[in-house]
């Protein structure tokens, strides 16, 4: 296919070129009615692409395909069978390709590092999960993509489960041995989902992991706005072979998407795939070579340590790792992850990704170059000198209570969608042990939940929840962010 088309661009182009006149919405038509306060932050030309999608970019009848053909490119681009481009990010795209393999009270076995987007789609469609137990360190605290055995395992209990869905990769940089689960899947000739919202670069580079349609995978969802180059909420959903057929998906994506897409998300979607077609290799070169010298700088800096696939891969680990996430460790600074990127946003204007208890996160892309690495480099060179002994960066002596893995671990006790829309109540958090949650916690980032709705909450959860909080840590999706109370199950 001709790769240096973009139907939505071209035909953005085509919409002003023809002086096409709108008496539809978007009511700001082409910024004219915007106010000039707004125009003048966001600029003019964000307003002028604004168009409708059908009636505006298209004619009434979609004639001209413009999506269909944007669509077929990225579906070659990336050697899937079929491309569907999503403007309600990721977080509605999984909820959709759940839907797709599972109906309500019929099983999905599902990774337990999960988003939160897979358990709100559990509860939508009243989807029975049946959990695989992530890898979890407990030297360094995290959980990596469930190893293939845990999802044979589950098979072998669950015969009557639908498919699988996993998360992979991690917002831990870590992915899954994709090959081998897509492997016991088919052999029961199953589809096997994969969340990849952190793969949309994995395509196009061979030194970057194995991406989920080149290891035989069904179905993956990819936020391109994440490592890719497109707008906040542009995700696309990739489809392989005939488990989960087009139409099916595309019904159950119409189920929930929106009815007035963005067409700058849809154009972000098109002039990305075009750019790594066509340059990808190179620029993705660069960003690697550019994320290895990082990595060796930082990792020089006193008290700082940054995790490598010998932290992270290995028995028992990750299965591979995305090199253009850098995790750098601050526990030897004496302070909290939170701790550090707080302090590095107010006095270096750098924002990092995901914070934890003990690290901190810089994500590289094609975007970098030696100018954002050097100041990153440069903000934590001083947050080594300044740790201790400035205001923000005092030792940190709010432990956090991170529980041993068998400790994670929550009964679930009732399908999450019963838990979540039954009778409930808000209890002190301190007598919330025992009782059956009926919200989401999730830290956040990286927004897996560390309870969800129909699971039996514990002590040592409660109290890891809480300790988190009082460290730092958001959980934005519970009624009482404090924690000062949690919702449960009444009677429960």
């Amino acid at each position: 296919m001709d790769h240096s088309q973009a139907p939505v661009l071209e035909a953005v182009a085509a919409y002003h070129a023809e002086g096409q006149l709108p008496f539809t919405p978007p009511g700001h038509k082409q910024g004219r009615g915007a106010d000039p306060r707004l125009r003048a932050v966001l600029g003019e030309e964000v307003f002028r692409a604004d168009v409708l999608a059908t009636g505006g970019l298209d004619d009434r009848t979609s004639s001209g395909h413009v999506l269909l053909r944007a669509e077929a490119l990225m579906a070659d681009a990336v050697r899937a069978d079929h491309t569907f481009f999503s403007t309600c990010g990721s977080s509605l795209s999984v909820k959709a390709a759940m839907l797709a393999a599972a109906g309500p009270h019929e099983k999905l076995v599902v990774s337990r590092d999960a988003h939160k987007s897979v358990v709100s789609g559990l509860i939508l469609a009243g989807i029975r999960p049946v959990w695989v137990e992530p890898q979890w360190d407990p030297g360094l605290h995290l959980a990596h993509p469930p190893s293939p055995a845990s999802y044979e395992a589950a098979f072998e209990e669950h015969p009557d489960a639908r498919g699988a869905l996993v998360t992979s990769p991690t917002p831990y940089g870590t992915t899954a041995d994709l090959a081998e689960i897509v492997r016991i899947g088919h052999a029961r000739d199953l589809p096997v989902i994969v969340d990849e919202a952190w793969g949309a670069h994995l395509p196009f580079h061979p030194d970057l992991p194995t991406w989920a349609m080149d290891a035989g995978a069904d179905l993956c969802v990819t936020s391109v706005h994440k490592m890719g180059a497109g707008f906040e909420q542009g995700s696309v959903f990739h489809l392989r072979g005939g488990r989960i057929t087009p139409a099916t998906l595309a019904a159950r994506a119409d189920l929930l998407g929106t009815t007035s897409p963005s067409v700058l998300l849809y154009a972000g979607l098109d002039g990305w795939r075009r750019q790594m077609v066509e340059q990808g290799a190179e620029l993705l070169d660069r960003a690697l070579t550019l994320a290895s010298q990082v990595r060796a700088t930082v990792e020089g800096i006193d008290g700082l340590h940054v995790h490598g696939r010998d932290d992270f891969c290995g028995p028992g680990r990750g299965h591979d790792l995305d090199p253009l996430q850098v995790f750098v460790d601050v526990s030897g600074l004496g302070v909290s992850g939170y701790q550090a990127a707080d302090w590095l946003r107010a006095h270096h204007r750098i924002n990092l990704h995901v914070s934890d208890h003990r690290r901190v996160s810089a994500q590289f892309t094609h975007a970098d170059d030696a100018g954002t690495a050097d100041r990153l480099v440069g903000a934590l060179r001083d947050l080594s000198r300044r740790a201790g002994r400035t205001e923000g960066l005092e030792r940190d002596h709010r432990q956090v209570a991170v529980p041993a893995p068998e400790r994670l671990r929550l009964e679930q006790a009732m399908l999450p969608r019963d838990a979540f829309f039954g009778p409930v109540e808000s209890v002190p958090s301190e007598a919330a042990a025992g009782r059956v949650v009926a919200e989401m916690l999730t830290p956040y980032p990286p927004g897996i939940p560390a309870a969800l709705p129909g699971e039996r909450l514990d002590e040592a959860v409660v109290r890891y929840l809480r300790t988190g909080v009082a460290a730092g840590m958001v959980v934005p999706d519970a009624a009482d962010g404090s924690l000062g109370t949690i919702r449960v199950v009444a009677d429960s």
